[in-house]
């Protein structure tokens, strides 16, 4: 019997405020690296619960989603493990709430607002050349409504 392919599914929020945005720095490894909050879509959850989830834990803020920026599809291959993943992303942009005090997720080193041009200057330690494609896509004004997305129950 033959294995069925699958990629590695995502979830990445990004949030602008004042012309800045909440990124994370993080230990990977590869180094410390520049994300947006992000992480996997995890059993029983939709993918709006997963972002919600993912912010709250890599950055402490409370998100609400309320646009869907796009889908990418991307393949990484650690050049120190070898490990060959292919990443299917959704990202979220919305509203950043209340910040909590609580300790962050595992491997997250701090959050940080970032102009557009700091990121840029950081490419070179970007997790992925979807952090980039993201934040651009976010400023031409991509959007597609929540609406579009669907969960069955059965999933939840």
């Amino acid at each position: 019997m033959s294995t069925i392919w699958k990629p590695s599914v995502t979830v990445a929020a990004i949030v602008e405020r004042n012309k800045r945005f909440l990124m994370v720095e993080e230990e990977t490894n590869e180094g410390i690296r520049i994300n947006q909050p992000a992480g996997h879509l995890d059993p029983r959850e939709s993918l709006e619960q997963a972002v919600i989830r993912e912010t709250l834990e890599e950055t402490a803020h409370d998100f609400t989603p309320t646009a869907l920026i796009g889908t990418y599809l991307s393949r990484y291959a650690s050049p120190k493990t070898g490990d060959d993943v292919t990443y299917l992303r959704f990202a979220f942009t919305g509203e950043v709430g209340l910040q909590h005090d609580r300790p962050l997720d595992t491997g997250i080193l701090r959050t940080m607002w970032m102009s557009y041009n700091e990121i840029l200057n950081a490419e070179h330690i970007h997790r992925s050349p979807l952090v980039l494609q993201c934040i651009d896509d976010y400023l031409r004004g991509k959007r597609a409504p929540l609406s579009l997305m669907f969960t069955h129950p059965s999933v939840l």
